[in-house]
């Protein structure tokens, strides 16, 4: 099956450089054109120009299998509407479903923190199969870290990578994780996943809880139920960890329980 490779947001030859490294690295000559890779640079259009183009490209492309989005938030205007990030949401449903295909994305962390951006990047992490997140080493900035922060299938182990001397991404075998900060005085491994749904169930219930410090609330009474209290920092922490995985699951303009969630 073939693949479709849209980039929205580089020039044509940094999109060029993109694609040599592509077919490089399977094994493929990048001097000849091939049917069955197809890359379109959309930079210059407007949203809607973009979501028309890619949609035509579906339509007059048979048989593609995957879809790359590098830069899903130029399909829209702004990233924390939430009907126009619903909008989107559904239109790539559409295409998975109407197309047969898989849909790949790309989108950036809010700066600061390991969130990503604006309510599309919310309701992306609510529907993907699979969320990785890739942030620059702190002990090496020519090394990337890979992580899953949320997957239905099995999880794999963190990995890191760096760009070698022929520009191609290489496994840096020897390379140890950091445990955050934040981590180190708050161990997650202490908990099974029995505590956790008893904890969430008494702290939120079936009830949707607005407002971050509601939020932070429903955290408190429900884990101090199972004997597990913290403070508000480690609280933060459990926030952000609870929603990377998919336990606490926005819906409107707050949060709900996600009892289908996998530990």
């Amino acid at each position: 099956r073939k693949i479709l490779y849209v980039d929205t947001e580089q020039s044509k030859y940094h999109c060029h450089k993109v694609m040599e490294r592509i077919l490089r690295l399977a094994g493929l000559p990048t001097d000849k054109d091939r049917d069955d890779f197809v890359f379109i640079v959309l930079r210059e259009q407007t949203p809607d120009k973009r979501k028309q183009i890619i949609g035509y490209m579906l339509e007059n492309m048979p048989d593609v299998g995957l879809l790359i989005i590098d830069g899903i938030r130029d399909l829209m205007y702004d990233i924390n509407s939430p009907s126009e990030s619903t909008d989107l949401i559904n239109l790539l449903m559409r295409w998975s479903s109407g197309y047969n295909l898989h849909i790949h994305t790309v989108l950036h962390l809010n700066k600061g923190d390991d969130n990503t951006r604006g309510h599309i990047g919310t309701e992306l992490n609510n529907k993907a199969e699979t969320v990785l997140q890739i942030t620059k080493s702190q002990q090496d900035g020519n090394i990337s870290e890979v992580k899953a922060m949320h997957i239905r299938d099995r999880e794999f182990d963190p990995f890191a990578f760096r760009i070698n001397d022929n520009a191609l991404p290489e496994i840096v075998d020897d390379y140890v994780f950091q445990q955050p900060k934040q981590d180190r005085n708050f161990s997650l491994t202490e908990l099974t996943e029995q505590q956790h749904r008893e904890a969430l169930e008494n702290g939120f219930g079936k009830q949707v809880v607005q407002g971050y410090s509601n939020v932070i609330a429903a955290l408190k009474q429900g884990y101090a139920s199972i004997g597990y209290e913290r403070g508000r920092n480690v609280l933060v922490s459990l926030n952000k960890f609870l929603v990377n995985k998919r336990m606490i699951v926005k819906e409107g303009k707050g949060y709900r329980y996600n009892p289908d969630f996998h530990y």
